[in-house]
């Protein structure tokens, strides 16, 4: 012997292996196909009417639970191409216009010169009196579903 086993009196040599293990797996497919799935489809409690529905016990309608399981994966899965597709949704600019033209949008009001108690300040971008704020937030809130809104300066009366 020069190290190697024999094979030849063996059913199946080591480089039949994937070929019968292929095989094995085929056959069990087939029996599933042709054999199980006929016989659990045959002791499945299917009604002659839709009446008959209505008269299963929970028992029977567990029975049935797999098959009606798979039928709605199979319906969904034929009618999905045809769903409408959920677009998704991207970041998106927030300053759509005011002073497009700088790098960087800077304003600054000093605290002294505050004329009213209260100044309001627009944190969405949409004012037209920016940076101002003139309640434009309400409308972007309601058609994005966002919930920004002003910054609130109030001036402390001592």
């Amino acid at each position: 012997m020069n190290g190697r086993t024999d094979t030849r009196n063996y059913p199946c040599r080591t480089e039949d292996l994937p070929i019968e293990h292929f095989r094995m797996v085929l056959e069990a497919i087939s029996k599933i196909i042709k054999v199980q799935l006929p016989a659990y489809l045959k002791r499945l409690p299917l009604p002659e009417s839709i009446g008959g529905f209505a008269r299963l016990t929970v028992s029977e309608w567990l029975r049935l639970l797999p098959l009606l399981g798979i039928l709605a994966l199979l319906g969904y899965l034929t009618i999905r191409p045809f769903l409408p597709k959920k677009k998704k949704q991207r970041d998106s600019l927030i300053n759509l216009k005011i002073q497009k033209e700088n790098p960087k949008v800077v304003n600054e009001i000093d605290i002294e010169d505050l004329n009213s108690a209260n100044v309001c300040y627009c944190r969405c971008w949409r004012s037209k009196t920016f940076p101002v704020c003139d309640k434009s937030h309400l409308k972007h809130n309601e058609l994005t579903g966002d919930n920004v809104g002003p910054l609130i300066l109030k001036k402390k009366i001592l």
